[in-house]
């Protein structure tokens, strides 16, 4: 019985998503009806957005609302070319303090931080994808400076200059992608409240149903690996080999809790009309969904399974800094995602640990490529690679969620170390062979 009480949905990120339900309902009916001017449905999004943020953060909620606030203040200030270095180093400036109030409460006071705080922190982390990408749309000419900036700031009238910072407001805070969710861009956020509803009854029905499916089996499967994660040994008492059975069946309860929520995620974007792919205007940013769950759990490249995992996010990231970064874009996207993550040792570690392991990954296959040709010995090469790579990023995943020290070095010792180290070694040698071909 207790199994099923510690089900996903009384997940206090999850309980909020299923409350918002309704609201994302109500919002899509409204537009379908046109029951809607443009203003009211910007307002609708806000009210909402701010309501949850209260409800599920209470006191907290004041470091949502006061980045979005100042972000509004300075795409309203700042020119184009401007907008974005300002906004991304306040942004992350402010999301560092609040991660460094959580190093302090967990490692200097050794207490447990706030459930409050902890969902703060994530709604923070998804304002910040928010906040840059809006501000690379404004520097890359996506969104019209002139709405963006000079525009508001030449109405005299103090009403103007509110309704025309609305659309900044709402898109920062609307409820359906505050506290999860796959990034949406301003474009599409734009397209959706101004346009027609993209989304009906009859798609609308059975799309939920098929989510809400996927998602009621995923739980059950999670029943199901908990009570045998919990029946085993865990990392501080396995011997040997069995620690890599606890790795593996940890991980694996880590990723069953992360589709699951992007599952619960997709769908309230779904059903207030933002994920839908009906309707979609020409030059409109495509709808990526973060699970790929197929791609995930069968791919044998790392590489690959980056690029899926989180789908939004591994694209914000590759937008952010690896398109940006002109000496080792892949070291600094995993740095930055460590930092934008909390910079814990566990995520410095297993960021860093997740660099190394791509890189690998690409010689490895650029060199297997070339030199296994036979049918039997690919399908035999996909496998190992496979179990692999699976191993490998359990590793790095335990590594990342585990966080502290401690923690850190019982997997530092134990015998899950080997996978990564054997891709170490891999890339050592085939890097010098790679640079006596070139």
């Amino acid at each position: 019985m207790m199994d099923w009480l510690q089900l996903f949905f009384l997940h206090p990120v999850s309980l909020y998503q299923v409350a918002a339900f309704p609201f994302a309902l109500l919002f899509n009916y409204l537009c379908i009806m046109d029951s809607f001017s443009t203003h009211a449905r910007y307002l609708f999004l806000l009210v909402v957005g701010g309501a949850l943020a209260v409800a599920a953060m209470g006191s907290f909620a004041v470091l949502v609302f006061i980045p979005a606030l100042c972000t509004v203040v300075l795409i309203h200030s700042l020119g184009p070319q401007d907008v974005h270095r300002l906004t991304f180093l306040f942004q992350m400036s402010w999301q560092t303090l609040c991660h460094l109030g959580l190093h302090y409460t967990e490692y200097y006071l050794q207490e447990a931080p706030s459930t409050r705080f902890c969902v703060t922190l994530s709604s923070l982390m998804l304002l910040t994808q928010r906040v840059t990408s809006l501000s690379l749309d404004i520097r890359e000419g996506k969104v019209a400076a002139a709405a963006a900036g000079g525009g508001i700031r030449n109405r005299s009238s103090l009403s103007e200059r509110l309704w025309g910072a609305l659309p900044y407001f709402s898109y920062l805070l609307f409820f359906p992608a505050l506290l999860g969710g796959p990034l949406c861009s301003f474009q599409r956020f734009q397209a959706r409240v101004q346009g027609p509803s993209s989304l009906y009854p009859r798609h609308s029905f059975w799309a939920l149903t098929r989510r809400g499916l996927q998602i009621l089996g995923l739980e059950c499967l999670k029943v199901v690996v908990r009570r045998a994660v919990s029946a085993g040994a865990g990392l501080t008492d396995c011997r040997q080999l069995q620690c890599v059975y606890v790795t593996w069946s940890t991980a694996g309860l880590f990723k069953l809790t992360y589709y699951s929520h992007w599952l619960l995620d997709d769908s309230l974007l779904y059903a207030a009309g933002f994920g839908s792919e009906f309707g979609q205007s020409p030059g409109e940013e495509g709808y990526i969904p973060d699970a790929d769950i197929w791609t995930l759990e069968t791919t044998h490249r790392i590489a690959l399974f980056t690029r899926k995992w989180n789908q939004s996010t591994a694209r914000w990231l590759r937008r952010l800094v690896f398109q940006q970064g002109r000496t080792w874009p892949l070291l600094q996207t995993f740095v930055f995602s460590a930092w934008w993550h909390g910079l814990h040792p566990g995520q410095v570690f297993g960021f860093l640990c997740w660099a190394v392991m791509v890189e690998a990954d690409y010689l490895i296959h650029t060199f297997a490529n070339v030199f296994i040709r036979s049918g039997p010995m690919r399908v035999l090469y996909r496998t190992l690679t496979w179990a692999h790579t699976q191993l490998i990023l359990a590793y790095i995943m335990l590594a990342v969620e585990v966080r502290s020290l401690s923690s850190l070095w019982l997997l530092w010792n134990s015998y899950n170390s080997v996978f990564p180290t054997v891709y170490c070694i891999l890339l050592f040698v085939l890097a010098k062979r790679k640079h006596k071909f070139n």
